[in-house]
């Protein structure tokens, strides 16, 4: 499994000083996409609905509004 390319526009463009530590978005040469994002699973697990779960080798992570709005043009409808 490789990084294919990035979904949305890069941490700088975003207006990161730095570019290199900010929530991103990519897609995968499987077709699934990995995300950067803000570790909060201790935080959020015990408010996910009923029909809800996380798995022992899955985490729930953030990822800024903004992030996801500015990469909405670069995920694929299919």
């Amino acid at each position: 499994m490789k990084i294919v390319r990035r979904i949305g526009v890069s941490p700088r463009a975003r207006g990161s000083l730095s570019g290199s530590n900010c929530p991103d978005m990519f897609e995968l040469s499987d077709g699934n996409f990995a995300v950067i994002g803000t570790e909060a699973t201790a935080t959020l697990e015990s408010e996910l609905p009923a029909d809800a779960s996380c798995g022992a080798d899955e985490r729930i992570v953030i990822v800024s509004r903004e992030t996801v709005l500015r990469a909405k043009a670069d995920i694929p409808d299919a």
